[in-house]
């Protein structure tokens, strides 16, 4: 498995003058995710979790639904110039039923904004598309207890207190208890990553919990949230305006700035 972490030497710069040090930068390789041998997706993530990251990118998109949906995950012989596995070609077999996905879904994340979507034909396929909709749950919380996962997050993001380079997301329930963390260089894989736990652990639908978000609130992300049956997403920062229109569109809860023990409240009423 590739290291989560670089150590590289800088040149630190101050006004009292220059030193040189040691750094810890996050790692960041791609990974390629194939459905028996065939390519699917490439994506630029920290290595980890990367089970998880293709039972969520997979979920997210429509392709399984369930645990039982994917029968096998295996690393490929990928080598590097030293002849080493790299670790970065992981392969997955679905279960006898589940259609491959159509060729449409393929997309490189280099590629891919925080949105890669957007207007009326993009909500209208999320709204169809989501085998497990978010308006169907009942999931509340209360403000204070809300206002209190962000340092929860904080605390777990092990990784970002040794760097500052990673998103950070995690699926919480009403009482306030933070079931899972997850980071990644891109906040789209940390919450692959975390949904990808959720459906290994048989808790998608997800009705009964929340995501929280490190970061802002993108279309993306509240997407995923809606394929998974997640009801309400909180963002430390802002949401997007279509992240909003879709938040709204499938009857859920989206919260932006929640920080201190202030929030926004843009869609929904499952705040107490």
């Amino acid at each position: 498995m590739g290291r989560v972490t670089v150590r590289r030497p800088v040149r630190k710069l101050t006004p009292h003058g220059e030193r040189r040090r040691p750094d810890t930068l996050a790692a960041e390789e791609p990974l390629e995710i194939r459905l028996s041998g065939t390519p699917l997706a490439v994506t630029m993530r920290t290595p980890g979790h990367d089970v998880e990251l293709a039972h969520g990118f997979l979920l997210s998109e429509g392709v399984i639904g369930h645990r039982e949906d994917v029968v096998l995950a295996r690393y490929c012989d990928s080598v590097d110039d030293s002849g080493r596995n790299t670790y970065n070609v992981l392969d997955l077999r679905l279960a006898e039923g589940v259609p491959m996905p159509d060729v449409g879904v393929q997309r490189n994340f280099y590629t891919t904004s925080s949105c890669g979507v957007c207007g009326k034909a993009a909500l209208d396929a999320v709204r169809l598309k989501s085998r497990f909709h978010p308006a169907g749950a009942s999931f509340t919380i209360e403000a204070d207890l809300l206002t209190t996962l962000p340092d929860s997050l904080r605390e777990r993001q092990r990784v970002f207190a040794a760097t500052g380079g990673l998103h950070g997301a995690g699926l919480f329930t009403s009482d306030g208890t933070v079931l899972a963390v997850r980071e990644d260089v891109g906040r789209h894989n940390a919450v692959d990553k975390v949904l990808g736990w959720a459906i290994q652990q048989d808790r998608v639908p997800a009705h009964d919990l929340g995501l929280l978000l490190s970061g802002r609130a993108s279309f993306e992300l509240v997407q995923k949230a809606a394929m998974a049956g997640i009801s309400l997403v909180a963002a430390v920062s802002a949401p997007s305006s279509l992240a909003v229109e879709l938040a709204e569109e499938c009857g859920m809860t989206l919260v932006g700035f929640l920080r201190g023990e202030s929030m926004n409240l843009y869609t929904g009423n499952a705040i107490a």
